[in-house]
Order: C-alpha cells, then structure tokens, then sequence
C-alpha cells in the first residue's frame, strides 16, 4: 500500500493484528465516485483540497464527520485519519470512547463499511458458521500472520459462541507475494475450508489458478481501511480490531447489539 510519507502517515499496527507490509497500492475502485462533489467552502471540501495537496492523485475513499468536533473522518490512501475542519491538522490515531469503552467510529465510516462489505458476494467467502449464528463477522484473514492463525485454532470455539466467521482473503504482504499466491490457492481449492485450515496451520496447499477473488478481497481491505490483520468487522461495520478471544468477542458483539436495540427503540 502506498504510503504518504513517513511523517504524515504512520502504520498503526494493532497489538493483536499482524501489521501488513508495505506493497503497490491496487488499482482504485470507483467507491465514492457516485458522491455528490463538496461545496468549495465546506470543512469536506477544505480537507480534500489539504489531502490532494500532500498526494495529488491519491485517492480519497470517504469524508465524513468524526465521532468528535472540529475534526472530518477520512479513508485516504488506504488508512482511517482525521483532518482539522479547517485542513491543517492530521491525525492518524485511533480515537477511545471512554464512555462506551470502545473505538469510536462514526455512523458515516461504519454505513461506508457496511454497504462495502455487504456487496462481498456469499459465494467469494470462506464460511466457519454454526447451526444458528447470533452474530456474523466479517475478518480479512491472512494465511501467514500469527493472529490469523491463532484465531482460526479457536474456530469451534467461536462458533459455540453462536458467531459465523465469514473470511475474506487479505495477504499482507502484497499483490504477488507468496503469500498472495498461497491465497489463491486455498480459494480456488475444491475445498476452500480444509485448504485455508491446512494453509493456516503450516502445511502445504496444492497450487492452484482460477479466476479468484483474492485481489478484489485486497483492494477492498485497502479501500476501507484494513491495515493489519486478523481485520473483525461486525454486520453494521463496525471495526472491531484484530484478535479477541471467542468469548470477549461474543461479548463485544453482545454490547453492539444491545446499543443498537436501545438506540432502535429510542427513535
């Protein structure tokens, strides 16, 4: 993924996500495109200009409000920052809410997710799913990275918590890596299932071509802002960070869910 300099953007890894290596940016998709264009004196329009000044070209995926004042949410060059209203300052730190006790992500990004992931069709993911989920989760997985790996171990375990994991492809270390290759391997596999649990625990995955979704899944990490992975996002798009334990996630899940019932009922 390209990055705007050293100074300007920083790659934030998370503590329980394997970082993702630096690579050529995929090619850009038409998100955002459809937006209608920005008043030329709107805090949205003077971040764009500030952003297009630092990487003229780079694309710019969202602008939204932040989930705190004076400051626009974007999705720029692959990564979630924060742009001053009036275009001087940038941000690239994941805020805290103390009082929710969770990462705070407006409904903007999370609506953006959401209709991102949403359009992900059934038949390109690699479903780990109990009998009758409670909770579905999309996680950009990698075959490679510790994390990724620890989590898929615990699987089952998820899946007693009444989670669906539903895995998109998003190999970290680039478009041609080994890596890259490995994952098109399990996804044109004639068991997607068996062959990413094999990949994840080591062994070797008889290679294979076909007409994968591999780069697609990787160009919409990029898009949305997966920096690192495993990448866990519940169903309204909330970023739910790296590796949690089954039963920490199902309570994560449980809270998200109970907000969104409270805030249903509030309307």
């Amino acid at each position: 993924m390209l990055r705007i300099s050293a100074l300007v953007l920083l790659a934030a890894a998370s503590l329980s996500a394997c970082a993702q290596s630096p690579a050529p940016q995929a090619a850009a998709q038409d998100a955002g495109k459809d937006a209608p264009a920005a008043s030329a004196d709107t805090p949205e329009a003077r971040v764009r200009e500030s952003l297009a000044r630092i990487a003229p070209g780079q694309e710019i995926a969202y602008v939204g409000a932040a989930p705190f004042a004076g400051f626009r949410e974007v999705l720029f060059a692959g990564q979630v920052a924060y742009v001053s209203d009036d275009g001087r300052y940038f941000l690239q730190a994941q805020p805290f809410d103390l009082e929710q006790r969770q990462p705070a992500t407006s409904p903007g990004l999370m609506e953006y997710r959401r209709k991102a992931l949403a359009a992900v069709p059934a038949a390109e993911r690699i479903v780990f799913a109990p009998a009758n989920p409670v909770h579905t989760i999309t996680v950009f997985t990698d075959v490679e990275c510790g994390y990724c790996r620890r989590m898929h171990q615990e699987i089952a375990e998820y899946n007693r918590q009444g989670i669906a994991v539903e895995y998109l492809a998003f190999p970290r270390m680039g478009l041609g890596s080994e890596d890259f290759r490995t994952m098109i391997s399990v996804w044109c596999a004639p068991d997607r299932k068996q062959a990413l649990t094999r990949a994840k625990s080591g062994a070797a995955v008889e290679q294979r071509q076909c007409t994968s979704p591999v780069a697609m899944h990787y160009d919409l990490g990029q898009r949305i802002g997966v920096s690192g992975t495993p990448a866990v996002f519940a169903a309204d798009g909330t970023q739910l960070g790296g590796y949690m334990p089954p039963a920490q996630l199902r309570q994560a899940l449980d809270r998200l869910a109970g907000r969104a019932a409270a805030a249903g009922g509030a309307r």
